[in-house]
């Protein structure tokens, strides 16, 4: 499963040679370091561990820096990909030119926080009727049971935190690759806000 480390830039929108307007999110993605490496006899399973963007090293403590392997500096953002479909070793280098011959990627990020919520904005219900005199427009109704023991059923759609949360955009589809500016462009929104971390891998379900 080949896979990198970006950081979403933002959204814009381009057009083909025939004049279609497609909207596009941009990721940077600057070349991803291979940090370690995960062993099936070893550790019980194949992975690759990534970092990228460099840290200060005055920012290290002493456990973190015995991640990094001598001539490697401390990277902001750690991620180990299981799987992966490239050979490579410790040290080494990886950019855009492992999505060459892919057409579409999933890309993993965390959505936008919107605090505390109601079922209409959360779950998109449809509330009541805005007429006057009713008094039941935006709240999610009876959630208890009528028969004995009366209680509430776990998993039910109720008010609470929205997004802040791990979520992953599958089958987005590669419009172009910019290799000397680093960016990927793809079709489609990506979850988070601008200059959030994001990991662009192969699409799961599609080639």
């Amino acid at each position: 499963m080949i896979g990198l480390i970006g950081k979403k830039v933002g959204m814009t929108q381009i057009f083909d040679e025939d004049g279609a307007l497609t909207p596009v999110t941009v990721i940077e993605i600057e070349p991803n370091v291979v940090i370690d490496q995960r062993e099936e006899g070893k550790h019980g399973y194949d992975a690759v561990v990534l970092g990228a963007l460099d840290k200060k090293a005055s920012r290290v403590n002493k456990p973190e820096t015995g991640q990094f392997k001598d001539g490697i500096s401390p990277k902001k953002h750690i991620v180990e990909i299981r799987n992966f479909g490239k050979e490579c070793a410790v040290g080494d280098s990886l950019g855009l030119e492992l999505f060459d011959s892919l057409r579409f990627v999933d890309v993993i990020g965390t959505s936008k926080g919107k605090g505390y919520q109601g079922v209409m904005k959360r779950y998109n219900f449809g509330g009541g009727r805005a007429t006057h005199g009713s008094k039941f427009h935006r709240a999610n109704g009876s959630t208890g049971m009528a028969a004995w023991p009366s209680k509430v059923i776990k998993g039910t759609k109720m008010p609470g935190r929205m997004g802040g949360e791990r979520s992953t955009v599958q089958n987005l589809r590669i419009v172009k690759i910019d290799q000397e500016k680093n960016v990927l462009l793809v079709k489609g929104a990506v979850p988070g806000s601008r200059d959030s971390v994001v990991i662009v891998r192969q699409a799961k379900k599609r080639k």
